[in-house]
């Protein structure tokens, strides 16, 4: 009988792709992609300002309730901290991949590829919580800076407007400290694979035909490895934009798209606005990928 089956699907090898892909695919359509629909047809409903029920009838009032001026200013929040991670991720991320690669030895960039995964190991939560323990106002960050004679400049950093608050970990540069760490490793990895993939030959061979480090970086590693860091780009700003337990942890507690999706969701019951609140980093994140499309992130993955 088994061999039978085995024979009939080694001379059917289309029914043999089907049974294997059936099961996957079908997942994909009906679990992942059904949940999408699902959750934009939702967006169209609205909620009755009297009964607090959810009218399933399409509209666009949640749509207009979702572009108020209160409702932008979360989701500018949001995209400028996701802008913000990525930039400072790649700054940090680039430099240490290309050590890596390029000067590390072996035994070394074993050590290094440890590091990089080694907080991924441990809970996300932990590490969240660890953070608002050394960013707190009794945290080893301001015994750090007092030990050095820098409180000034700590004080400095907090009184400003925007990035500042009463410590670090309610504070807005804390909370891009945090996200920036636990973002980084998605970051690092990519970018690593990117600049792997260049030839050492061809580095060779700009520096034969006169070309100094610096332009032989600008005009032949960076393009090559921009689909890397486009790559790695796609993780932190997609995870910054939708996260929302670290700036339920971190920071002054001002809203960012997750938090708000949580609260509509929950407390507040309008799941119409929190489905639309979803649609909307859907659609960022639509074009961005788009974008790194062209720009070869895939390949780098």
């Amino acid at each position: 009988m088994i061999r039978r089956f085995s024979t009939y699907l080694y001379n059917h090898p289309g029914v043999l792709l089907a049974l294997l892909l059936g099961p996957p695919l079908g997942w994909m359509l009906m679990i992942y992609l059904g949940s999408l629909a699902a959750l934009l047809f939702q967006s169209f409903y609205y909620l009755d300002g009297f009964t607090g029920q959810v009218v399933r009838e399409f509209s666009f009032l949640t749509y207009r309730d979702l572009f108020s001026a209160a409702h932008m200013t979360i989701v500018l929040k949001t995209v400028v901290m996701a802008l913000s991670v990525t930039i400072g991720s790649v700054l940090i991320a680039f430099p240490l991949a290309y050590y890596s690669v390029r000067y590390a030895g072996k035994r070394l960039k074993v050590l290094l590829y440890f590091a990089v995964l080694l907080p991924l190991w441990s809970s996300y939560i932990i590490r969240v919580y660890a953070w608002k323990l050394m960013l707190a106002k009794e945290g080893i960050v301001s015994w750090f800076f007092a030990q050095l004679g820098l409180s000034g400049v700590l004080e400095w950093l907090l009184s400003m407007p925007i990035v500042g608050g009463a410590s670090l970990s309610v504070s807005n540069f804390g909370l891009f400290l945090v996200f920036t760490y636990i973002w980084l490793p998605y970051m690092i990895l990519p970018i690593q694979a990117s600049l792997e993939r260049i030839p050492h030959s061809l580095l060779d061979a700009s520096g034969d035909l006169g070309a100094r480090p610096l332009q032989t970086f600008r005009r032949i590693v960076l393009p090559l490895a921009l689909p890397g860091v486009v790559a790695g780009s796609i993780f932190t700003f997609s995870l910054t934009l939708g996260d929302y337990i670290i700036p339920s942890i971190i920071g002054d507690s001002t809203p960012f798209i997750g938090m708000a999706v949580y609260s509509y969701q929950g407390t507040a019951g309008n799941l119409p606005l929190a489905a639309a609140f979803t649609v909307l980093p859907m659609v960022m994140m639509v074009f961005y990928l788009l974008g790194a499309r062209k720009a070869g992130a895939f390949d780098a993955l």
